[in-house]
């Protein structure tokens, strides 16, 4: 199978897998942090399969929605071996997947690989600016979290346990992750995309806590 061929064959699966999924990890996300890690590969000249199929597979094992090992791609994995993917891009594929998320803050999501570097970039671009508004309250709702309870401050986290189960409101996933994110861009393409987006975000919270006091002064 070639390539292209295997790339369609990706987006057959990664659809029927996601699409409709309920928390902002659903195939659009898929589709726009594709098309913009492609976007990004062509500018700083990328391996553009190893980018192409990371950035469609890369939630595919979400730690998020793990009940084991945060670090399991079992079901990644299993899929490009049976679409015949080389070994050595198995391998490079895998490690990008295992080590992009930010997970709280708590671990070293560094990449050694432009590619890494540019589908990471990719995903933390979508996390952030309307769409990441958008995406913060979806996955809110999904965990029946609160959206804002003023009393609970924003927190630094030391273990996924806390990341996962710690009681909190979506208002501070901003200041935990999104409002971070402009800083920890690695490519200079993304470092450029990035500040509109991150603007657009303290725009909307200054306009959420106008709102939320209105009148109580």
């Amino acid at each position: 199978m070639d390539k292209s061929s295997i790339i369609k064959k990706t987006k057959e699966f990664v659809k029927e897998k996601l699409y409709g999924e309920g928390s902002g990890h659903d195939w659009w996300h898929i589709e726009r942090v594709y098309n913009m890690s492609k976007f990004l590969a062509s500018k700083e000249n990328a391996n553009n399969f190893i980018v192409e199929m990371t950035a469609l597979l890369h939630d595919i094992d979400d730690w998020k929605f793990s009940k084991g090992n945060e670090t399991n791609t079992y079901v990644t994995e299993e899929f490009l071996k049976s679409v015949n993917v080389d070994k050595e891009d198995i391998g490079n594929i895998i490690n990008i997947i295992k080590t992009m998320s930010f997970k709280g803050g708590i671990v070293d999501s560094s990449q050694c690989t432009l590619e890494g570097m540019v589908v990471q970039d990719a995903d933390r671009l979508d996390a952030i600016g309307a769409i990441g508004v958008a995406r913060t309250f979806a996955y809110g709702g999904y965990k029946n979290s609160q959206m804002y309870d003023p009393s609970i401050k924003p927190m630094e986290f030391e273990s996924l346990e806390e990341v996962k189960n710690v009681k909190n409101h979506t208002i501070n996933h901003f200041y935990e992750k999104l409002l971070k994110l402009k800083d920890l861009m690695n490519t200079e393409t993304a470092k450029e995309i990035a500040i509109r987006r991150h603007k657009f975000m303290k725009q909307f919270l200054d306009e959420f806590y106008y709102e939320w006091n209105f009148g109580s002064k």
